[in-house]
């Protein structure tokens, strides 16, 4: 049976909050498919995912091709029958350089302007309760981290609501800017949360993400879910309280 191994977030253990209604970590005893792109991207039946979707110009051309050199020297390293804790560890180390390299500033940072980050807001929330549940997110200059659990169930489901937020956001900003071209990297990064523990730390994760980035956290867009926080979820970071 495929298992997800330890996660790739720290921090203290203060999650003691009844589970968000519907909220479904990994299950072992449900089937795991793992799609192998450029990222590795687990895909489970009723899963809630920890998503990050960036702008194209990112990254600089230097880190792009440092991620293609990571992958390469994975695969050489590695049997074609790739284990899952093989492409865990792979996909963790990936996350690491990514988030520092983003949280670096790169690019347009188009995210930056209030204005063009609220057409991707109004996209989200046209899809929350509809086609996904959003638990939180934080959307940064350059790159945004969401919870997000797809209320349709088929193997696709996850791409199909992110490619629509992309879509409809790029449109918008894209009009509102009087520019063309292409706004967001097609592939994004995916994880299943494992239980409310992972939860709990992801959720913090997000809330600190400002703050990594040099932002001050007020001046950010950062969301939690009402009815979440109602069961006691929060941002620790007492400036959002």
């Amino acid at each position: 049976m495929c298992r997800q191994t330890k996660t790739m977030f720290s921090g203290s253990h203060n999650w003691n909050h009844p589970a968000p209604p519907g909220f479904q970590g990994f299950r072992e005893d449900l089937p795991l498919e793992i799609d192998e792109q450029h990222l590795p991207h687990w895909r489970q039946p009723g899963a809630t995912y920890f998503v990050t979707f960036r702008l194209a110009d990112s990254l600089p051309v230097n880190r792009v091709r440092e991620l293609r050199k990571l992958r390469a020297d994975w695969e050489s390293k590695t049997s074609a029958l790739r284990s899952q804790v093989d492409l865990d560890e792979f996909s963790r180390e990936l996350f690491r350089r990514l988030d520092r390299w983003l949280d670096a500033g790169s690019g347009s940072c188009v995210l930056r302007n209030p204005d063009l980050a609220a057409h991707l807001v109004e996209e989200m929330h046209k899809s929350d309760e509809t086609r996904a549940e959003i638990g939180c997110y934080v959307i940064m200059p350059n790159h945004v981290h969401a919870i997000v659990r797809p209320l349709q169930t088929h193997r696709n489901a996850l791409d199909e609501v992110v490619r629509a937020w992309k879509g409809a956001s790029a449109f918008a900003i894209n009009r509102t800017r009087g520019a063309t071209g292409k706004l967001w990297q097609r592939e994004g990064f995916d994880r299943i949360i494992r239980d409310e523990e992972h939860l709990y730390r992801v959720i913090q994760y997000i809330g600190r993400n400002p703050r990594r980035g040099g932002l001050d956290p007020k001046s950010t867009v950062l969301w939690l879910r009402p009815s979440w926080q109602a069961l006691g979820w929060r941002f620790e970071d007492s400036s959002r309280m």
